[in-house]
């Protein structure tokens, strides 16, 4: 019903900066929230970051004054603004999209790779 796709992943060397991008389809105005998750190899995947349909961001301690998460509505977009990067940050960023129709469901993108290393 919704479908996301990531870009903007890659290698940055740390102190770098990177922005992902999160487009969405399909059944867009039934979205009330998105956000970004991340997990690293052997880890449990971790919120990094969240934006409400009223714009109200929400961010991981880990990433508070690095990160930044903005949307362009016009564009079915979110973003992640990545600077200041650390060794680790890195892992797989995943979007995620919260949809209401009759049930609430959650949506995720097949994730973008993220390495931070000299």
């Amino acid at each position: 019903q919704v479908q996301l796709v990531e870009s903007g992943g890659g290698l940055v060397q740390p102190g770098g900066s990177l922005r992902l991008s999160c487009a969405a389809s399909g059944s867009i105005s039934s979205i009330v929230s998105m956000g970004w998750y991340r997990q690293a190899p052997g880890k449990r995947r971790e919120l990094v970051a969240t934006i409400t349909s009223g714009g109200t961001p929400n961010y991981s301690d880990s990433v508070k004054g690095r990160f930044a998460i903005s949307r362009d509505n016009a564009k079915d977009t979110v973003y992640l603004q990545m600077d200041s990067l650390k060794p680790e940050d890195t892992a797989v960023y995943y979007c995620n999209a919260e949809a209401k129709t009759l049930l609430y469901m959650d949506y995720w993108g097949k994730g973008t790779l993220v390495t931070v290393s000299s």
